[in-house]
């Protein structure tokens, strides 16, 4: 005998205590509660099923950042119905050959010369269309369908630049961002020589992207990043700048290259042009080339260029492109240039 205003002030109550800071071996702890609340008799008549939807809530709680309470609704069940359908589906794409990719060039703006590309995946899904990689690359982290399909990107960017490079773009690299999943799989190494060797691309040419988030076990990142680095590939930290990163782990990294996050640069107030040209002076006393992402107008290209970072990409010079585009726009660059 509890309507919804109440269990709603319930929630709320337990969040205010729990979230509370308590001491544990003098350290300060906090800790971000995450609650999933349906109503009998309208989420469900018998406790396994209320159970069940409040549980369906919680995640969605979850989702939601975390230290917040959700309610079941019925679109909250249309909305799992549609995950485990597209679920069905991610696992069929790869062998329905329904993945893609799509190149963003990268630019070095002191020639404007073309000086690599970044390869982005997309699901050509025969029913939705262009699927972009936010709606389906977390459920590919969740089911670990990450791995194969992380391992068919590298093979196809590989295979597809050395496609290039016989075209006549000698010099044209690639990036590929590398997953969490996949960055723990002990036989990565192995996979990336493999792949190498089976598309015959120089490994100078495939550059690796990790995010600062993954390199938070040290000793690990430090480890795998050391074995891939010996195949001669470059590793780039993206989006830098959003995450954990500390002067003192970074400077142990096999590190080439730092990704300034987009958000930095589409944002040009003063605090974070004050952090770009932090992250640029810190990249070059440390010997580690950076390149800027998110880069849109004339002014961020400007801005850039007086702060002597010489490498951008993003919408000011071209959208990600599928590979019979990307050629073309290779091509016209050239003439342009």
């Amino acid at each position: 005998n509890i309507c919804r205003e109440q269990a709603e002030q319930v929630a709320k109550c337990i969040i205010n205590t729990v979230s509370e800071p308590f001491l544990l071996e003098n350290l300060e702890l906090y800790t971000t509660p995450s609650i999933g609340l349906s109503m009998y008799p309208d989420d469900g008549d018998n406790k396994e099923k209320l159970i069940k939807n409040a549980e369906a809530a919680m995640y969605l709680a979850k989702e939601y950042g975390r230290n917040n309470y959700q309610f079941y609704t019925k679109e909250l069940e249309l909305a799992k119905i549609q995950k485990l359908r597209l679920e069905t589906e991610l696992r069929k794409a790869l062998d329905n050959a329904q993945l893609m990719l799509y190149y963003q060039p990268k630019i070095n703006i002191k020639t404007d010369e073309i000086i690599g590309m970044e390869a982005l995946i997309r699901w050509n899904h025969p029913e939705l269309g262009i699927v972009p990689p936010n709606q389906f690359i977390p459920l590919a982290e969740e089911t670990g369908l990450i791995v194969s399909i992380g391992e068919w990107v590298i093979r196809t960017a590989c295979r597809q630049t050395k496609i290039l490079q016989n075209e006549g773009h000698k010099n044209l690299s690639v990036a590929v961002n590398i997953s969490l999943r996949q960055f723990m799989q002990n036989n990565l190494h192995e996979v990336i020589q493999s792949i190498l060797e089976e598309t015959g691309l120089s490994p100078k040419y495939l550059e690796l992207e990790i995010t600062e988030s993954m390199a938070l076990d040290v000793d690990y990142t430090i480890r795998a990043l050391n074995r891939i680095k010996s195949l001669g590939v470059s590793i780039s930290i993206d989006d830098f700048g959003t995450g954990y990163s500390s002067l003192s782990y970074l400077s142990q990294l096999p590190i080439d290259r730092l990704k300034i996050d987009q958000s930095f640069v589409r944002n040009l107030n003063s605090r974070n042009q004050a952090i770009i040209k932090t992250i640029i002076d810190m990249a070059y006393n440390m010997n580690i080339e950076v390149i800027a992402e998110g880069v849109e107008t004339a002014e961020h290209v400007k801005f850039l260029r007086e702060h002597k970072c010489t490498e951008a990409q993003g919408y000011y010079f071209s959208k990600p492109l599928p590979t019979y585009e990307f050629d073309k726009f290779l091509l016209h660059r050239i003439e342009s240039v």
